[in-house]
């Protein structure tokens, strides 16, 4: 059966805001939930299939690459088998999204026989918190976009600290949180309208790591974590774009507890260039040329990315003729194809002439005096048929 999409899934427009997919997703999961809908397998899919939706729809790179690729796009963050409550990465919002609704997370993340207490999967997940992303801009000339290039960067990063081992503890000793059992989540039962209901909540004590350390390491006062500079190699390819990024997976801050590093999200900003406008893959050039050029023709060079070009300018050009040179752009990202150069010709009347240029210019009235440069009849009528 093939798979719905995910905006009519969540019932919003593909333009929708992120608090406006966050507020649908409420809606259904409050409407799906397992504790109103007990033993109902449609139930079941359906809020399974809310919560892919939510999965891609709330992040910005995989709902780029949605938008653009389809389901295809995000499969690879899947796997073969499609999604499962290990792919949703929501655990800890799920006092935010749902409020004081139900147990959702040891249904899913809990450990054996589907019963109400902490372990397995939710004990794991409130421990090992990923890393934070970093996110840097990085300004790039048009010929470096043009060709593709390497730079280093060094940036201030979160690393495991090398004192503790990441462990946060002088004496590499961590134990259980004892009010959670390790789990970082706290459940209270009460009556509601719906009926009986758990609220989950990160735990007082631990903020959810589900460990207790009683002697912190004094280098990172329990952290685990220090910050330090960090050199990163970014490989640009050729042809990227203003405000396109790259991601660098797991080169982000050091997660706490174990858990993965977050990544670094390199954000390109184009410099303005002095010769080029830019649309999309092609380049656009103002060239100017002398009347003399302009009336009899001539063969000149013009600029490009990776120097000079020959361009034939035919007798009679006149101001504002644009020629195109193809394959003088920019390339296409991963691809051999090459945008085009426009060539905007530019016809320079010189401000002031010397006396001999004056009397060359001067035997020429007679000939242009020959053409018939007045507007025509077709003109005035047209002219009159404008404005009546």
């Amino acid at each position: 059966m093939s798979k719905r999409d995910y905006y009519e899934v969540l019932g919003v427009d593909k333009n929708a805001s992120e608090s406006e997919i966050k507020s649908a997703y409420r809606k259904l999961a409050m409407k799906y939930h397992p504790d109103k809908n007990k033993n109902d397998k449609e139930a079941e899919e359906k809020f399974k299939e809310a919560a892919e939706a939510y999965e891609v729809l709330s992040d910005k790179d995989k709902r780029q690459r949605y938008d653009q690729f389809g389901h295809q796009g995000v499969q690879s963050d899947f796997g073969s088998g499609g999604f499962t409550w290990e792919n949703f990465t929501h655990a800890n919002d799920f006092s935010d999204i749902f409020g004081d609704i139900g147990n959702i997370f040891e249904t899913f993340f809990g450990g054996g026989g589907g019963g109400f207490g902490f372990g397995g999967r939710a004990q794991q997940q409130a421990a090992m918190n990923r890393g934070g992303d970093l996110k840097l801009s990085l300004s790039l000339t048009l010929e470096e976009i043009a060709k593709g290039v390497t730079k280093r960067l060094k940036v201030n990063i979160k690393q495991p600290c090398d004192v503790c081992n990441g462990t946060g503890s002088a004496d590499g000793k961590v134990n259980t949180c004892p009010q959670c059992g390790g789990s970082g989540r706290v459940k209270q039962v009460r009556q509601s309208f719906f009926g009986q209901m758990s609220t989950i909540t990160t735990c007082p004590q631990c903020n959810g790591t589900g460990q207790s350390i009683q002697n912190k390491c004094s280098k990172c006062n329990g952290d685990g974590r220090i910050s330090s500079v960090k050199s990163i190699k970014v490989d640009i390819p050729a042809g990227v774009s203003d405000g396109q990024y790259l991601k660098l997976r797991g080169q982000g801050h050091a997660g706490k507890n174990g858990g993965p590093a977050g990544d670094i999200i390199v954000y390109i900003k184009e410099k303005k260039n002095e010769l080029f406008d830019r649309d999309g893959q092609d380049l656009i050039c103002t060239f100017p040329i002398s009347v003399t050029d302009a009336v009899l023709g001539n063969t000149i060079d013009v600029p490009t990315l990776k120097g000079h070009a020959k361009m034939k300018i035919p007798s009679g050009t006149q101001s504002g003729k644009v020629f195109r040179l193809r394959g003088q752009g920019l390339p296409y990202v991963n691809s051999s194809r090459k945008g085009d150069l426009y060539v905007k010709i530019i016809v320079v009347i010189p401000n002031k002439l010397s006396s001999e240029e004056r009397e060359l210019y001067s035997k020429i009235v007679p000939f242009d005096q020959k053409r018939n440069l007045k507007p025509g009849k077709s003109f005035f009528e047209k002219l009159k048929e404008y404005f009546i």
